[in-house]
């Protein structure tokens, strides 16, 4: 059974092998004091909020979202980051995640959650299918640097 809970700061050892597993996915490279920054962020509970996933006892998922105004919905929830580890896929983790990002964004008033994925990765857009409505857009990011 998988059970959701806000990330603990007991939860950094189980919590790292999965955003590192995360990043890799999306072919990119932090070094130890960028996440040392993420987990730090992650347990404030300002600006961004962590879920844990657990199957028997052990960590095997995470999701992270924030909360923004928005122009035309009011407030919304962005669910940033989803993963899963493959070890640990097809028990309903993921789905569990999303589910308590949507409860946690209805608890706070926001009128849309939503997230982006890579059009290549069929795997969760066959769950991302089930739980929401691909509205069709395209992300472009401007190099700032």
């Amino acid at each position: 059974m998988i059970e959701i809970s806000p990330l603990r700061p007991e939860d950094r050892a189980g919590w790292q092998p999965l955003a590192v597993g995360y990043n890799t996915f999306y072919e990119r490279t932090y070094p130890a004091a960028t996440y040392d920054t993420a987990w730090r962020r992650l347990m404030e509970g300002r600006e961004l909020h962590g879920l844990a996933a657990r199957l028997d006892g052990r960590m095997v998922g995470l999701t992270h979202y924030l909360f923004h105004p928005s122009v035309w919905y009011g407030h919304a929830c962005y669910l940033a980051d989803l993963y899963v580890d493959e070890t640990a896929r097809g028990h309903g983790a993921a789905r569990a995640l999303i589910e308590a990002v949507a409860a946690a964004a209805r608890a706070n008033g926001a009128e849309r959650c939503y997230w982006q994925t890579r059009h290549d990765n069929a795997r969760a857009r066959l769950l991302y299918d089930k739980v929401a409505k691909h509205m069709g857009f395209i992300r472009y990011d401007y190099p700032m640097t």
